[in-house]
């Protein structure tokens, strides 16, 4: 099936606490296609995802630094960012409740990491660490050239006798309103202007695109957004999209499409309704003269490959 579908590379998300043995399997195996991996640190980097402080501990073990300890938390993270990436990663991936963000001094960030650690951190502290985090690991990919994705704005495990029984992620996921302007100003600020970070934004309120989204992703050299996500990589929810960001964003502040199914069977399907909707948009502009049809057909390809390929470091 994957070269059926003429699948040029996947990427799983795997958490820090993951061997990545399968991935092993893979590249040992002399089989010829791409699986990759990409960082995902939730489960250590929320305060309020369960075991934490388990995960703390585990982190520790696998890494020989005391992630109890702030400069040994970050270099742990440090040590599997690398080991991904020996493995395949080219990104990370953040799925925070929020786009929050925060540039705290050393003193703040060591004094927030002690009150996290010990358990005794409020919801205000796990917000504000999950913040703080986005900066660190915004920082980190400037090192290892990891690019980053952050996924918010979802009220995730919304039913909790869903919860309750089968436990996290398994539906019920709700998406929320969501604020950028502000929430984003402390990493862009410090990281924004550098051209070595890249950083795709993906929404699910649609009320973001236009007003503050792709504003945004025009101005800054780092930022870029990523296609209609989950509740609206459909017909309509798509075309909205390139409707809302394109004259601010343009085409060129975007990552054209990668599809994040779970569903293997979906991926062709997928990939041909985005290629279908952003042609048929392309189609309007060159119909009502706005592009010339050879610029269409180059950017046709661009929004269908190039630009993922470029995006992710492929």
């Amino acid at each position: 099936m994957f070269d059926r579908f003429n699948i040029e590379v996947i990427a799983t998300t795997e958490g820090p606490l993951d061997r990545l043995e399968h991935h092993r399997t893979i590249a040992d195996s002399g089989w010829g296609g791409r699986v990759i991996t990409a960082y995902r640190p939730d489960q250590v980097i929320d305060p309020e995802f369960e075991g934490f402080a388990y995960n703390l501990a585990a982190l520790s073990d696998l890494t020989g630094e005391d992630c109890h300890d702030w400069a040994g938390y970050l270099a742990a993270h440090r040590q599997r960012r690398a080991f991904f990436a020996s493995m395949g990663a080219t990104s990370s991936d953040h799925g925070h409740p929020t786009a929050r963000t925060a540039d705290l001094g050393e003193e703040q960030a060591r004094a927030l990491f002690g009150r996290v650690t010990s358990g005794k951190a409020s919801a205000a502290d796990a917000e504000l660490f999950r913040a703080q985090m986005l900066t660190e690991m915004a920082a980190m990919s400037l090192d290892d050239g990891l690019v980053m994705q952050v996924h918010p704005g979802s009220f995730r495990n919304h039913n909790r006798l869903l919860f309750d029984r089968f436990g996290r992620d398994k539906g019920a996921d709700i998406p929320m309103q969501t604020e950028y302007v502000s929430a984003l100003r402390p990493l862009l600020a410090k990281h924004g202007n550098d051209p070595r970070l890249s950083l795709i934004v993906f929404t699910l309120d649609e009320t973001t695109y236009s007003r503050e989204l792709a504003p945004l992703a025009g101005h800054y050299p780092a930022l870029k957004l990523g296609p209609a996500w989950w509740f609206h990589d459909s017909p309509k929810g798509m075309r909205r999209y390139r409707r809302m960001t394109t004259e601010t964003a343009g085409f060129y502040n975007t990552v054209g499409f990668n599809d994040d199914t779970r569903a293997f069977l979906s991926i062709p399907a997928r990939h041909d309704l985005a290629r279908r909707i952003d042609c048929g948009f392309l189609a309007e502009l060159v119909c009502e003269h706005r592009l010339e049809e050879d610029e269409a057909a180059e950017l046709a390809v661009d929004l269908a490959y190039n630009l993922a390929k470029a995006a992710y470091r492929l």
